[in-house]
């Protein structure tokens, strides 16, 4: 099948922006009090909703049969549906109503690849799929609105989770840019997600992108078919073009279906040549990849090039030249009492998923020099190797590197002293109860007031700040105490799931944003990050 005939638009440089609701049209005000009611009404539906689902997840974590594990599960899954169809209508009604506005700002297209692969890899994981991201060397920095870009990402790659994993198809998701060069100030980014799934006939193809169309698998697998009219509407708004390749009409395809958008983006230093070739911090290197995932081999390949270095797809440690200077290794679904021992003298790291972090030690044991977390981050591949290989990072080449905070190091965070600002007995509950787990000490206020106090009279090392709450509101307490000198991180927590929020959450003066239901995971990786920093 040949890719779906998208419609095609003149680029504009132009930025869309808010006009003043009392300057609408009479049909646009209308639809622009309908988005502000559905914003209220959204946010009094998830904060219980979060309260249920982030439970639950506690509740994940204790002794449980078969049989309680598996309504737990039917529990988690009908919630996060829920929950997502309440984020998709909202949306849907904003771009509807023009609450649109596309903030053009320098973007490094490898930290979204990376976020949105890490936002949905614990969902992937629990599916059995493996998800990464790949991009071109030199990817230039670009003019863009990274909130909307990161949408239509997180839409398509979300979308091919769930399709793949309906199927069984085993597998995963693979997210991938190619950049063009398009004269000096501007370039054409091709944002693709490819996956295992069943692929896309013909005749689903064409309506994929209408308002609450689900093929038969979609509609199986949950949702109410509105993620993939959000990301048409976010592409008109970017005059990009969108499509979809059925890769199942080649019988020898590895993949199912690979959707797309296209446009063209200025960059955000003009005169510099996009995909222009520089040594890399692991030029002259060679290092290896042995897995039998394509997503995950495809990715490992793509990120050691980036870096410099020469890559090469091993069979296993049989086939290694001695010249090589190190291998990554993907042992898949096999436990570290069945792995091969690498060979003396191969610098070889093993491949682990986030939650397959007790495995460790026992890798480590079998001769494994370290290990790296499943997505992989480009950064950590060179820190890495760079560590084992005695190798001083040039900072004219490489940028300080943050230890990988996923690989979970608990002393890291023990003694933290954490502010915890939150309302909501649930969700307070549920917030102290993972932080008293990362061995953090929490003191907990109920109010905006209560914070404003508490911060002003302790010391803490960190604040979680929950933006609605009586009397003062989270991000007027940030704005006091930023105007007061209080320089302690401050992370937002809040219902409001959109980027608009964070947008607003940021300019008060917060450093982070965690929408709720706070995912362990993600809590855990923030605390770590700003533990580091402390």
């Amino acid at each position: 099948m040949t890719e779906s005939a998208p419609t095609r638009h003149r680029r504009s440089s132009s930025t869309r922006r808010l006009s003043d609701p009392k300057e609408r049209r009479p049909e646009t005000a209308s639809l622009f009090s309908r988005a502000h009611g559905l914003a209220t009404l959204s946010h009094e539906i998830r904060t219980p909703l979060n309260g249920v689902l982030g439970m639950a997840n506690l509740l994940a974590e204790t002794p449980l049969d078969e049989t309680q594990r598996a309504y737990l599960n039917v529990l988690r899954t009908s919630g996060e549906h829920l929950l997502g169809l309440v984020n998709d209508v909202l949306d849907l009604a904003k771009l509807e109503s023009g609450l649109i506005d596309l903030q053009q700002r320098p973007l490094v297209l490898e930290d979204l690849f990376q976020g949105v692969t890490e936002l949905l890899a614990t969902r992937a994981h629990e599916a059995g799929l493996d998800i990464a991201w790949a991009l071109d060397r030199d990817a230039p920095t670009i003019l863009a609105d990274a909130g909307r870009l990161k949408q239509v990402l997180f839409n398509l790659a979300g979308n091919a989770v769930k399709m793949t994993a309906a199927r069984g198809c085993g597998g995963g998701v693979l997210i991938s840019g190619r950049v063009r060069p398009n004269g000096d100030r501007s370039v054409r980014l091709r944002l693709s997600v490819r996956d295992t799934g069943p692929g896309v006939p013909d005749e689903v193809a064409a309506r994929l992108f209408e308002e609450f169309y689900q093929a038969e698998d979609g509609a199986a697998a949950g949702g109410a078919g509105l993620g993939l009219a959000i990301v048409r509407r976010i592409a008109a708004a970017m005059k990009a073009e969108i499509g979809v390749v059925n890769h199942r009409t080649d019988a020898q395809s590895y993949w199912g279906a690979e959707f797309w958008m296209e446009a063209e983006f200025d960059l955000a230093e003009p005169g510099v040549p996009a995909g222009q070739r520089r040594n890399g911090p692991l030029s002259g290197r060679t290092v290896a990849v042995i897995s039998a995932a394509p997503v995950v081999r495809e990715a490992a390949l793509a990120q050691i090039r980036a870096s410099g270095a020469r890559a090469v797809l091993a069979s296993g440690f049989e086939a290694l030249d001695p010249c090589y200077d190190a291998v990554l290794v993907d042992p898949g679904a096999r436990a570290p009492s069945r792995a091969v021992r690498p060979p003396k003298g191969v610098a070889a790291f093993v491949l682990l998923t986030a939650e397959g972090r007790d495995q460790i030690e026992p890798y480590k044991k079998a001769g494994y020099q370290g290990y790296l977390i499943k997505p992989l981050r480009r950064a950590s591949i060179i820190a890495r190797l760079h560590a084992v290989l005695g190798v001083r990072p040039d900072p004219e080449i490489l940028a300080p590197i943050r230890e990988d905070e996923r690989g979970g190091r608990p002393e890291a965070t023990s003694g933290l002293r954490i502010l915890l600002a939150e309302d909501n007995a649930v969700n307070a509950l549920l917030a102290k109860a993972l932080l008293k787990r990362l061995g953090c000490v929490v003191t907990h206020a109920e109010t905006g007031d209560g914070a404003l106090a508490a911060a002003t009279t302790e010391t803490f090392d960190l604040v979680l700040m929950d933006v609605r709450m009586p009397g003062l509101d989270g991000m007027e307490v940030t704005r006091r105490l930023r105007a007061q000198g209080f320089a302690s991180p401050i992370i937002a927590v809040t219902a409001n799931a959109f980027e608009d929020d964070r947008a607003a959450c940021l300019a008060a003066g917060m450093d982070e944003f965690l929408t709720k239901p706070i995912q362990p995971v993600a809590l855990n990786a923030l605390i770590a990050k700003f533990a580091q920093d402390h």
